[in-house]
C-alpha cells in the first residue's frame, strides 16, 4: 500500500489534456485523497507539448512533484519529454498505434489501444483522452463510477454519454489485461473540494460583495473573467470584457466612484497599461482592487508561463509617490481569504490595493476543505446627506467620509489633478503640501489594521538556525521541501511575507533577529523581496536561492538548494 501517488498525461495542445488531468484529479479527490496539479502548455492555440502534473496523497499536499508513478501518453513526444521522471516502479500507459516506451525502459508498459477503443464505440480520436484516463483509474484501482460521475460534472449528461461509453470499455480492457498495479492507503476521511488560486479570488470576491468586474483577457489572470462571467447572473454581478485594460481598469474606477465594489485581473503587461489609473485612483482617493497575476516578462515573455518578477513593479507603479496595498497569498485558502480582505483595506483606507499572484498559483488545481472563514464586510466610511460635505476634509486619519452620486444635498467631486478639500483643482503649494500629508497620514493606521490579519506568517522548527524567507506562490514547494529536510534531519524555519506594502518591517526584523543563517528564495533573477528587506530593515541576505526559467520550484529541487546553500556556508 502506497500513501501518495504521482502521475503526468501529456499530449498535443488540442488533445484536452487539462481537462483530462482535471478529471483525474478530481477522480481521486472524490475517492477521498488530496490533490494538486499543475498544467504546463505553450502560448500556442494548436500543437506544442502540453502536460498535467498531478498528485495525490493521504495527507494534505500542497505542491506538485517532479518524478511520477504513472505517465500516460498521448503521443510519442510525451514519453521522450518525460521519460527521466520514471523509475524502475514506475508504469506507462500508451497507445501502441502511437507511441512507444525505449528499450532501455525497466518499469511496467501497459499497452491500451486508446484510439481504437474510442472509434469503435463511436467516438471521435479526440475523445481518447477519456481513454486514458479511464486506464490510469483502472491501474490505480479507483471505482469507475467515481470516474463517470466526475465526467458528467465535467461535461452535463448530454454531452458525457460517449464520454462514459469510452471511459468504460477503456476501464474494463485495462482492469481485465493488467489488473490493478497501483494502489494507495486507505484515503482521508472528510468533504474536500478542488479548484485553483483564479477560482479562489473570484468566489472570494463574490462573498466579499463584488458587484462589478471589468478585464481584458490576458493569461494568466484570464480563468477569473470566464469564471465570473459564468456566474454573473447567479450572483448579480456585472461582467466586462473592453477592448483593452486601460478601458477595463477606467470602468472599475468608473464603478467604484459610482458606490459598488469593483475588480479587475491581467498580467504584467496589461497592469503596465493600467499604471496610470492606478495615480487616478490614489489622487481621487477612489477604492480599486487589481490582480495581477504573474508571467515572465518582459514584454511578452513567456506567456504561459510563471514567475515573481513584477514584485517591484506594483510596488511603484505610477508616477510620483502616495500609498497603496500589495498582498501575496500563497495557496487558494489565501487567495479566497486576502481578496476579501483586498476589498475592505479599499475602501476603508479609499486607495488601491494590488493582489499579486503568479500563474503557478493562479491556474493549478489544490484541493482543501470548504471554505468557511468569512471575513465581514467593511466599507469604510460613507457619508450622508450633508451640506457642509467636503469630499477631501483634512482629518486625523486621512480617511475622508465618501459620497456617491445621487446621495441627496451633496455635489459628489473627483479631481485628478491637485484638489481643494472640496474637490476643486488648486496649484496652492500650501494645500499641496497639506493634500500630500493628508494621503499619507493614512499609513499609520492601514499598518495597524494589517498586523490584524497576520501579514507574516510562520512554519517549521521554531529553535531552527536556517531561516528561509519567501512570498506568493513559492509557499507550497518550500512547505513540501521542509518535509524533506525534516526526514534528512536538517531543521529550518520559513517566514511567509504577505504583506508587502506596507511593509511589515517591525515583525520581520524581529524574527529575522533570531535566526543566525538567512535564506531568501524567490522565482526571479534579482532578489526582488530580498533588495525590499534590506531597504526597509537595513538587513542584506545574501544567500539566496532564485529561479527565472519561467517554471516553478519543485520540492527535491528546493530541498537540495537549501542543503547546498548551507553547506556552501559551512
Amino acid at each position: 500500500m502506497e500513501h501518495e501517488l504521482s502521475f503526468l498525461i501529456g499530449g498535443e495542445a488540442g488533445d484536452g489534456i487539462q481537462r483530462s488531468g482535471y478529471i483525474y484529479a478530481k477522480t481521486l479527490l472524490r475517492s477521498g485523497y488530496y490533490v494538486f496539479g499543475y498544467f504546463d502548455y505553450p502560448s500556442l492555440i494548436r500543437g506544442g507539448h502540453n502536460f498535467y502534473l498531478g498528485r495525490a496523497s493521504t495527507r494534505k499536499i500542497y505542491s506538485h512533484t517532479e518524478h511520477v508513478n504513472i505517465l500516460a501518453a498521448l503521443n510519442q513526444e510525451t514519453i521522450d519529454r518525460h521519460i527521466w521522471r520514471l523509475s524502475g516502479e514506475s508504469f506507462i500507459i500508451y497507445d501502441p498505434s502511437r507511441s512507444k516506451p525505449p528499450e532501455n525502459f525497466k518499469g511496467v508498459r501497459v499497452e491500451v489501444p486508446f484510439e481504437e477503443i474510442t472509434l469503435e464505440v463511436g467516438g471521435r480520436k479526440i475523445m481518447r483522452n477519456m481513454a486514458a484516463v479511464a486506464a490510469m483509474t483502472a491501474m490505480t484501482g479507483l471505482r469507475i463510477e467515481t470516474l463517470t460521475d466526475v465526467i458528467t460534472g465535467v461535461f452535463g449528461v448530454e454531452k458525457s454519454k460517449l464520454n462514459i461509453i469510452i471511459a468504460r470499455e477503456s476501464y474494463n480492457y485495462t482492469a481485465k489485461k493488467y489488473g490493478r498495479r497501483f494502489t494507495l492507503e486507505n484515503p482521508s476521511p472528510g468533504r474536500k473540494i478542488i479548484l485553483t488560486g483564479n477560482e479562489a479570488i473570484a468566489i472570494g470576491a463574490v462573498k466579499a460583495g463584488l458587484k462589478f468586474y471589468s478585464a481584458y483577457p490576458m493569461t494568466p489572470a484570464s480563468p477569473i473573467l470566464h469564471y465570473l462571467a459564468e456566474k454573473q447572473h447567479d450572483y448579480d454581478i456585472v461582467v466586462i470584457q473592453p477592448e483593452s485594460e486601460i478601458s477595463a481598469v477606467n470602468m472599475v474606477l468608473g464603478a467604484s466612484f459610482a458606490g459598488v465594489r469593483a475588480m479587475t485581473a491581467t498580467s504584467g503587461g496589461g497592469f503596465s497599461l493600467m499604471c496610470e489609473t492606478v495615480g487616478l485612483a490614489a489622487m481621487t482617493e477612489t477604492p480599486i482592487v487589481i490582480v495581477v497575476a504573474q508571467r515572465p516578462g518582459p514584454s511578452t515573455g513567456i506567456a504561459t508561463y510563471t514567475g515573481q518578477e513584477d514584485l517591484r513593479t506594483v510596488l511603484h507603479a505610477s508616477q510620483s509617490e502616495f500609498p497603496r496595498v500589495v498582498v501575496a497569498p500563497g495557496d487558494v485558502d489565501e487567495c479566497y481569504q486576502r481578496i476579501q480582505e483586498a476589498f475592505n483595506i479599499s475602501e476603508v483606507f479609499q486607495l488601491p490595493v494590488i493582489v499579486l499572484i503568479d500563474k503557478y498559483l493562479g491556474e493549478s488545481h489544490m484541493s482543501t476543505e470548504p471554505f468557511t472563514r468569512e471575513v465581514k464586510i467593511d466599507r469604510g466610511k460613507i457619508a450622508s446627506g450633508n451640506k457642509d460635505y467636503k469630499r477631501y476634509r483634512l482629518v486625523e486619519d486621512g480617511v475622508s467620509p465618501r459620497a456617491f452620486p445621487s446621495t441627496p444635498n451633496i455635489i459628489v467631486r473627483g479631481h485628478s489633478s491637485e484638489h481643494t478639500e472640496e474637490g476643486f483643482a488648486t496649484p496652492n503649494a500650501v494645500v499641496r503640501t497639506k493634500m500630500v500629508d493628508k494621503r499619507f497620514s493614512k499609513l499609520p493606521y492601514i499598518e495597524k489594521y494589517i498586523e490584524e490579519l497576520e501579514p507574516v506568517k510562520l512554519y517549521g522548527h521554531k529553535d531552527a538556525e536556517v531561516l528561509l524567507i519567501a512570498w506568493g506562490s513559492t509557499k507550497g514547494p518550500l512547505l513540501e521541501a521542509m518535509k524533506i529536510l525534516d526526514e534528512e534531519q536538517v531543521k529550518v524555519r520559513f517566514m511567509q511575507i504577505c504583506y508587502l506594502e506596507p511593509f511589515p518591517t517591525a515583525t520581520v526584523q524581529e524574527i529575522m533577529r533570531n535566526h543566525k543563517i538567512l535564506v531568501d528564495i524567490e522565482g526571479n533573477r534579482t532578489g526582488q523581496l530580498a533588495g525590499l528587506i534590506r531597504e526597509k530593515t537595513g538587513v542584506e541576505i545574501k544567500k539566496r536561492i532564485l529561479r527565472y526559467d519561467g517554471r516553478p520550484f519543485s520540492p527535491r529541487m528546493l530541498a537540495e538548494k537549501v542543503k547546498e546553500v548551507l553547506e556552501d556556508g559551512n
